[in-house]
């Protein structure tokens, strides 16, 4: 009977932790399309939604300004930091599950700097892999993302075999100052392509439009499922390598797919977004404390809690010196440095106690 209880206890807890993170987002995407320049009422926003994409409601009371502003300005922008948010999210989730640490996001590993280079080389020599075309960017920032976590794992298991986190981390961060002095590099050799390649590098999903949506969605959706298929192995190995072997887990092939699919997802982020840091690990970190460290249910929860927080970051981006935008990079740092902080002093508390 107490198990019983209790069962459905946990059921009712998860619930209302997906009721919470989804009425989040919903509220963050009517928020972020709603205000701005031109304020737009939101059940204008319902109306014009249901309207164009769904066909079930007439627009002959909406100001056609509105329909403009909504479906080719702020709904994509929206969408669009919402996935990127997603991406890094939920791949913050898994590298902190894979390391067992939540100091552990793409930006403290050096995988953001990785994509970043990739997408720098991109422009930089204007690229274009044959059958790939419009989908380059992303895969080349893919690629030098995923063989940054290679070299950041490789590096750290030579200065330390036992592979401490901290040891980890310091790696990245001096991966992260090498990449950033080889961009600086080609920054200073380049011409006309320097203010793209600067949009690129403070993070910005302004004036991106509805192609941009098109290049992050399919990478995201594989790396989502690749670390949802995973997370039961991932539960495991945040326990220790050793212990996941026991319970029958294939640590090498599970930690390969989970480092791949991480590497997908914020290569994908990056080539859309530009560097935009701290998201993978503030809000893991939160929807650990909130809702526990289940990946089955961390993850999922971490693509909603991470969608809505891009866009209100992106909102404060653009609103709060209006009409300037800061580069939306520049807001998750500014919450996401203090954290970070705030999680290495509770580490060192607790190791010290």
């Amino acid at each position: 009977m107490q198990k019983q209880f209790i069962q459905k206890s946990l059921k009712t807890n998860k619930f209302f932790a997906y009721l919470t993170a989804t009425a989040f987002l919903i509220v963050a995407i009517l928020l972020g399309i709603s205000i701005g320049t031109v304020y737009i009422p939101v059940w204008s926003i319902i109306q014009i939604i249901g309207a164009e994409i769904f066909h079930f409601i007439s627009l002959d009371q909406v100001d056609s300004m509105h329909i403009n502003i909504v479906m080719n300005i702020r709904l994509p922008r929206v969408l669009l930091a919402g996935l990127v948010g997603a991406a890094l999210a939920i791949a913050g989730a898994a590298f902190q599950g894979l390391l067992r640490n939540p100091l552990a996001d793409p930006y403290t590993l050096g995988v953001s700097s990785g994509a970043s280079v990739g997408a720098v080389l991109t422009i930089f020599f204007n690229i274009s892999i044959p059958f790939v075309g419009g989908f380059t960017l992303p895969v080349l920032s893919i690629v030098c993302s995923f063989l940054t976590i290679i070299c950041v794992l490789a590096f750290a298991r030579k200065i330390e075999r036992s592979m401490k986190v901290e040891t980890i981390i310091l790696t990245g961060i001096i991966f992260s100052s090498f990449l950033g002095a080889i961009i600086s590099l080609m920054i200073s050799l380049t011409g006309e392509e320097l203010r793209q390649i600067i949009g690129w590098l403070l993070g910005s999903v302004s004036m991106r439009g509805w192609a941009y949506i098109k290049i992050i969605l399919p990478f995201l959706l594989i790396g989502t499922v690749i670390l949802l298929v995973n997370a039961k192995e991932l539960n495991a190995m945040s326990f220790g390598e050793e212990r996941a072997h026991h319970l029958g887990v294939n640590v090498q092939k599970r930690k390969l797919l989970i480092l791949t699919a991480g590497s997908i997802l914020t290569g994908a982020a990056v080539a859309v977004s530009g560097t935009i840091g701290f998201v993978g690990l503030v809000i893991p970190h939160l929807a650990r404390q909130l809702w526990g460290p289940d990946h089955r249910h961390l993850l999922p929860l971490s693509i909603i809690s991470g969608g809505g927080f891009l866009i209100l970051a992106d909102l404060v981006s653009r609103t709060i010196i209006s009409p300037t935008e800061l580069p939306i990079g520049v807001i998750t740092a500014l919450i996401g440095a203090p954290v970070f902080a705030v999680i290495l002093i509770k580490r060192r508390t607790e190791r010290g106690g």
